[in-house]
């Protein structure tokens, strides 16, 4: 009988052509370790082609699961199991694995013709180069080709479903449940009995290869993380953000519009929204950007919440109409989730540059609110927010995600939707100027205008892009009354820091010299590089910015309290550069701009040295 060893944590990653089903391989040994309590936090990345190139490193698609027994912040460094369908999967991650891990290799395309593809000028899989890890050279396909014999399918069918061969042999070894997946399988496949049976067959003899063969000496086990009680859910950053669209629709009490061009990583959130229509939700997919801020914009102006989601090229084209909205002072949610660019890029792939184009990204002086998510289950709450200061303060914001965020996963507690507070849009329904006239443009406060639905009585009002006069929103070419209305509208972003929290710094020691400051999806990287500092003996504090415009109102008196601040960034260091000029700190930048999540186990080495003042900037 094969031991059993318990472990706090472990990093798998699934790596195989882009037609291999490694994400949804992936996503289902994500939802099986969800349902046994682990902590966890997921990382996929695929090519951007639909199809890419076969058997070439440019067209490896993986996706590599963190789950713990213990809370956990990323989807972990070095991978401990690389699971390998071929020689480009091979050589594509074999650099991020640690030593001593573990290789599970389809042998069966280990072809001469494919080891050529990638460099290979021998097998890898038998010349002794893999001898610091724990290989295992099983040919998944034959052993998947013959479990489904019985389905009569032609072998390039057959060996399709060797992912789920592989899913079944990884459920045996981390000691998975296989009930979840074969109730998965019914469902997803359920119209097309061959296809569900024979998957369902190559995931149980994947189960029984790995308890029946003496290949594996050991199998492993990760208990459940302990989590505050409640209900919990699997949940990527675009569904979350999603459904914190929805809440804040539903506790504003406003149908919610969202106005939308297909655009990777962004499509994901249309998707998810075009499934609500019971849920007082209208989804129009336009034929460009431009034309889906437009609508979004028309639907606010009508009464709706006004929602346009899009990434960083279709953010450049959606600029005059965000320019629009801000002249109006009209509510609009804008969601940028953020990829890797200029122009088009890398799609797929994560960065956190939009942040100057978000805050300045438009012709003349045009502020609005900007916040950034810190996790994929923030992304609701982010949103939720984003809602909120939209109608409060009747402007156009920005929420920023990014392509991390979007497609990975983690736990997520179902808030309680009736605790939250309630949002009031306070449409106007009686006139508020002299002898019963309507002033769109006088306001409260919050310098926020009244917002009056077309076609209430009485409140008939003009709107457009032309400067408007202070009050009664007439058109106005009035120097003065230009450099008014251009103060005024600052103001009242600015203002809005008296409703929002400030910066909370963590210094479980309080003698730290060095400050950690990050934004949007760097919290989970420099929360576990905090901890490894601190495990290595040196003392980091650490905060994270959520509203980037306007700034938390301690901001500048946070920075100051430091010898040394740090900001990572997925960018060349748009944010150290706006806390240098606005607070004239001396701001270090820590940039990275790879694609990928910035990595705890680069970026803690790093903090050592700036804390032992061994650093060269």
């Amino acid at each position: 009988m094969t031991d059993v060893q318990t472990l706090d944590r472990v990093v798998i990653r699934f790596a195989g052509d882009s037609g291999d089903g490694m994400q949804l391989t992936g996503d289902r040994f994500t939802s099986d370790s969800a349902t046994l309590g682990n902590d966890f936090a997921t990382l996929p990345n695929f090519p951007a082609e639909i199809r890419a190139p076969q058997g070439t490193i440019a067209g490896v698609s993986s996706f590599q699961l963190h789950f713990a027994n213990a809370d956990i912040k990323t989807p972990g460094d070095k991978p401990d199991v690389l699971v390998a369908m071929n020689p480009a999967a091979l050589k594509a991650n074999l650099a991020d694995l640690k030593r001593g891990g573990l290789i599970i290799a389809d042998s069966n395309e280990f072809t001469k013709r494919n080891l050529a593809k990638v460099g290979y000028a021998t097998n890898p899989l038998e010349d002794g180069s893999l001898v610091d890890y724990q290989l295992h050279a099983i040919d998944l396909t034959a052993l998947t080709v013959t479990s489904v014999e019985q389905f009569k399918l032609g072998r390039k069918e057959a060996s399709r479903a060797k992912n789920m061969f592989s899913l079944g042999l990884l459920t045996w070894l981390y000691t998975r449940p296989a009930e979840n997946t074969l109730e998965f399988l019914d469902k997803k496949f359920g119209r097309d009995a061959s296809i569900r049976d024979s998957n369902k067959a190559a995931f149980l003899a994947g189960h029984a290869y790995g308890e029946t063969t003496e290949t594996f000496a050991v199998r492993y086990e990760v208990v459940a993380a302990p989590v505050p009680p409640g209900t919990y859910r699997q949940i990527t950053g675009n569904k979350a953000l999603a459904l914190g669209l929805m809440a804040g629709a539903a506790k504003a009490n406003l149908p919610l519009f969202l106005g939308a061009y297909p655009i990777t990583p962004a499509s994901d959130v249309l998707h998810e929204l075009s499934r609500a229509k019971d849920h007082g939700v209208t989804t129009f997919q336009a034929e460009d950007e431009i034309a889906a801020a437009g609508a979004a914009l028309g639907a606010s102006y009508a009464g709706h919440l006004g929602v346009t989601t899009t990434s960083g090229p279709g953010m450049a084209l959606k600029s005059e109409t965000i320019s629009l909205a801000v002249m109006l002072e009209q509510p609009l949610v804008v969601c940028d989730i953020q990829r890797a660019g200029p122009s088009t890029g890398m799609p797929t792939k994560t960065e956190q540059a939009d942040l100057l184009q978000s805050l300045y990204g438009r012709h003349g002086e045009a502020p609005l609110p900007v916040l950034a998510a810190q996790s994929p289950a923030d992304c609701f709450a982010t949103a939720v927010e984003g809602v909120r200061i939209a109608l409060r303060y009747r402007t156009p914001v920005i929420v920023l995600s990014d392509g991390y965020l979007a497609n990975g996963a983690e736990p997520w507690l179902i808030p309680d939707l009736a605790s939250m507070d309630a949002i009031d849009p306070a449409f106007a329904t009686e006139p508020n100027g002299p002898d019963g006239t309507f002033l769109p443009y006088l306001r409260d406060d919050r310098l926020a205008r009244p917002l009056a639905i077309p076609g209430t009585p009485g409140l008939e009002h003009r709107v457009g892009g032309i400067e408007k006069a202070d009050g009664t929103g007439n058109i106005s070419y009035a120097p003065d009354n230009h450099e008014r209305m251009i103060a005024l509208r600052q103001a009242k972003v600015d203002g809005i820091v008296a409703d929002i929290p400030d910066l909370v710094v963590d210094d479980p020691s309080g003698e730290a010299s060095v400050l950690v400051l990050g934004w949007g999806s760097t919290w989970g990287p420099i929360s576990a590089a905090a901890k490894r500092v601190r495990d290595a003996g040196r003392n980091v504090a650490v905060t994270h910015i959520r509203h980037l415009n306007p700034l938390p109102a301690n901001t500048g008196d946070v920075l100051r309290a430091y010898d040394r601040v740090v900001v990572p960034e997925m960018n060349l260091g748009q944010l150290a550069m706006i806390l240098r000029a606005k607070y004239l700190v001396d701001v270090q930048s820590y940039s990275r701009v790879r694609g990928l999540p910035i990595s705890p186990a680069e970026l803690a080495p790093h903090l050592v040295d700036v804390i032992d003042g061994k650093d060269a900037r």
